[in-house]
């Protein structure tokens, strides 16, 4: 039996799941099957060479990538990301080997047509790897040189009506949940939010001039399908202001059997028979839920809109009618000091075309991080570094009981006078009189 090549590698594939080193050798066969034909823009053993430079990399332990300067396309500064490789004598196929990234269609819903379009131009002028979707939620184009960028951008926004996607210190690409469009949970289209600033701010999508990138992300509901509460630096996540409704037979026919909880999905293990108390009522969050003459009651003032109640009884309980979205700022998922969850903004806004509220708190929220953030700073430490107060000022939203996380661990709180009402403003002087003598 021949050696491998890549014997590194191979042990990749040899684990229980999925391995994407498998994928990279059937689409180095398929490359491999067209060499005599004229099909590829760029050599067709790039994905061999591709794994070739990966295997010396777990041979030598290090990375052999190295970046060579921005590239890009014609009145973008951003969207295409330089990769060159540091070994280019041994692997020629991979000298040049940059990454496009693609605005996805909102909700990420295709047609098979859209689909083989975007494969076929990627076989032809770049490798054909394709990652759908990246962690920022674009579908990425993995592999091309730099003569092909520019015939790439072209084809796509000329033939498939497709733009790039957000790289740099820029608007990253607005990613949205599946929406009303198939989810009965969603509190507002957020493919038409989505869409409309995806349109609106398409100047800081494609021309960094922010201090650090900036990512939108919307969740049609506090199931945040999208994860926006920790990657995003604002979330929009779906949420109602008025009560739960509950449908009290619906309630007695899932404590009787004949409705499955959570769905009917139990995730391949037998639970046994419903029980209310244990696995609804015990693990609300703010305990804001009991049994009373055979019903099911909610304090929905204490209610935190945690949704597990809904996930696990969706037939007997639903989102209220009054929907809107909430607005949470400051995540960011940073490997060296962990991960921040956003912060509570604005509880509560209606999600209503032309959007000009929400918009005005982008904007004003861009013109401080813009004046005061350092270099690579996100905005969640810039308010860590600035504090809360200070966005609340720039934003001139009021505070509220809702923007708290925890009791106040800090003492060292500090008024402007014109925030302290008359009799304190008194009392203030008396206490500075007193020092003085």
């Amino acid at each position: 039996m021949a050696k491998s090549k890549t014997p590194l590698l191979d042990q990749l594939e040899s684990g229980p799941w999925p391995s994407f080193v498998s994928d990279l050798k059937q689409q180095a066969e398929v490359r491999a099957k067209n060499e005599a034909k004229t099909e590829f823009q760029i050599p067709q053993t790039v994905v061999e060479e591709l794994m070739g430079l990966l295997e010396l990399s777990y041979v030598h332990k290090r990375g052999h990538w190295k970046h060579g300067g921005i590239v890009g396309v014609f009145g973008y500064g951003g969207g295409v990301i330089g990769r060159y490789c540091d070994q280019p004598q041994q692997f020629p196929g991979v000298a040049h080997f940059h990454t496009l990234r693609v605005n996805q269609p909102s909700g990420k819903f295709y047609t098979t047509e859209y689909l083989r379009q975007l494969c076929d131009l990627w076989d032809f002028r770049g490798s054909g790897i394709t990652n759908m979707h990246g962690s920022t939620g674009d579908i990425i184009f993995l592999g091309t040189t730099t003569p092909q960028l520019e015939e790439i951008f072209y084809e796509m926004t000329h033939k498939l009506n497709q733009d790039l996607g957000g790289s740099g210190s820029n608007l990253r690409t607005p990613s949205d949940c599946i929406g009303q469009a198939r989810c009965e949970y969603a509190c507002y289209d957020t493919h038409a939010l989505c869409y409309h600033l995806t349109k609106e701010y398409q100047d800081e999508l494609h021309r960094p001039a922010f201090p650090y990138k900036f990512k939108f992300k919307f969740d049609g509901c506090p199931n945040c399908c999208v994860a926006s509460i920790a990657r995003a630096d604002m979330s929009f996540i779906g949420t109602w202001r008025d009560d739960i409704r509950i449908d009290q037979e619906a309630v007695q026919a899932y404590i009787g059997g004949e409705l499955p909880p959570n769905a009917g999905d139990h995730s391949g293990r037998d639970w046994g028979p419903f029980d209310i108390q244990k696995e609804v009522i015990d693990l609300c969050p703010t305990e804001c839920m009991w049994m009373e003459n055979n019903k099911l009651m909610i304090e929905n003032k204490e209610c935190n809109r945690c949704m597990h109640c809904i996930n696990v009884m969706p037939r007997a309980l639903r989102i209220g009618k009054d929907t809107g979205l909430s607005i949470l700022v400051g995540a960011k998922a940073p490997i060296l000091d962990g991960a921040q969850m956003s912060s509570m903004l604005v509880p509560f806004i209606k999600a209503e075309e032309p959007y000009d509220e929400i918009k005005e708190i982008i904007e004003n929220i861009w013109d401080w991080w813009m004046e005061e953030g350092k270099n690579r700073e996100r905005l969640g430490e810039l308010m860590k570094r600035q504090g809360f107060q200070k966005l609340l000022e720039v934003t001139g939203i009021d505070p509220d009981p809702r923007m708290v996380s925890e009791p106040r661990s800090n003492p060292y709180i500090f008024w402007k006078e014109e925030e302290v009402p008359g009799g304190f403003k008194r009392d203030i002087s008396e206490f500075r009189k007193y020092h003085q003598r």
